[in-house]
């Protein structure tokens, strides 16, 4: 029978003890004040703080530099701890060498076809650093900025709001864009990320995160045995750069249904053309409930060998779903193993890749007034 994780922990804090399980030990930790540690200082001195966050049981490390997530350790059915989300453990692979593990994505998640828009009639050119196209907001995205970071507790949450001013022109996008992101910790040990931004000028924005995930944890093998389910009865087939074509395809009788979880590798060599053109998954699913005010429950990813299990809510419309296959080998986490193909996966939240060219996606555009909000919650059992 699988553990309800937060039953248990919220009873034992409920009782005024640990919450312990045969095998190592879950505590429930009220909402400690996060703490800054130095990481590490960029090429021209600017300093780089690592955050430590602890609550409900989820253990939470946030950098400065991209609002990375350096490390996020969850128990096992057993109730021993690892760190499920793939990195590094110094500061200059992540600025050398990162395929943006753990990094927060701006100004646009995902990819832009060639680099170009039109928005109001003007063309814009952004920076182009995935072949043709612009991907996460071009070669000096958000992932590579340096975050001013304020730590809060309110009630029983702990978080840091992250803020970062994008001058005008900056990658190629207009307007000045002001971000906030808020990631906290519950006392149910939910990490939750809020995202808003405001702008002087019509721009395009869609943020999100780059979280890699191992639920057996960071760097111990293959996440093909992964069980996986998402809510969308279609996705965006891409084109040989990876951009959408524009259709909605149906999932149904295709290697992308994943309606009904599903181990991650059943299909992942199946000789599908967007599989063969992607060298795996590396699409948006459309999420059948669409734009919602709130975030509503839409993948599900466990791990049978651990127990663990995350579900993940969003009031976004879209989820990219990225097996890891450019993962080489060539990258070496804390663990002194290589990160190889299919060691990881990402499930970002967001709006469609390449919307601002393609007028029959959900439209991306920000404009001076409006206030972008969007929000995920990444709930962790076991």
């Amino acid at each position: 029978m699988e553990l309800n994780r937060r039953t248990v922990i919220a009873g034992a804090a409920a009782a005024g003890i640990a919450a312990t399980t045969l095998g190592g030990t879950a505590h429930a930790t009220g909402g400690r004040k996060p703490v800054k540690t130095l990481f590490g200082k960029l090429a021209d001195g600017t300093k780089v703080h690592l955050w430590s966050l602890e609550n409900g049981g989820t253990r939470l490390k946030v950098l400065s530099y991209g609002g990375i997530v350096q490390s996020l350790e969850i128990p096992d059915r057993r109730g021993r701890y690892a760190n499920v989300s793939a990195g590094f453990d110094n500061l200059e692979d992540y600025v050398a060498k990162s395929p943006y593990f753990g990094a927060l994505i701006g100004r646009y998640g995902n990819r832009i076809g060639k680099g170009r828009f039109t928005l109001d009639g003007k063309d814009h050119q952004l920076s182009v650093n995935d072949g043709e196209q612009s991907l996460h907001g071009g070669a000096q995205g958000f992932d590579k900025r340096v975050w001013d970071v304020e730590p809060f507790t309110e009630g029983s949450d702990v978080g840091l709001h992250l803020y970062y001013t994008s001058v005008d022109g900056e990658m190629g996008y207009p307007g000045t864009l002001k971000a906030k992101v808020t990631y906290t910790l519950t006392r149910h040990g939910d990490w939750r990320i809020d995202y808003e931004a405001t702008t002087d000028k019509a721009t395009v924005v869609n943020l999100t995160s780059h979280v890699y995930w191992n639920l057996a944890g960071a760097g111990s093998g293959t996440i093909e045995d992964h069980e996986l389910r998402i809510a969308a009865s279609r996705y965006t087939p891409t084109d040989a750069g990876l951009i959408p074509t524009g259709e909605l395809a149906k999932v149904a009788g295709t290697p992308f249904d994943f309606r009904t979880a599903k181990p991650i590798g059943r299909d992942l060599r199946a000789a599908h053309p967007q599989l063969i053109t992607a060298k795996g998954f590396d699409h948006n699913w459309v999420l059948d409930k669409g734009i919602t005010a709130r975030p509503e429950h839409v993948a599900t990813l466990r791990d049978p060998s651990s127990g663990r299990t995350l579900r993940i809510a969003t009031n976004e419309p879209g989820l990219q779903f990225y097996s890891g296959n450019f993962l080489d080998g060539t990258l070496t986490g804390p663990t002194g193993r290589t990160y190889r193909q299919g060691d990881a996966l990402c499930l970002e939240t967001q709006h469609f890749p390449d919307s601002p060219n393609k007028p029959k996606f959900p439209s991306t555009v920000l404009r001076p007034g409006q206030t972008y909000r969007t929000s995920t919650v990444h709930t962790f059992g076991r």
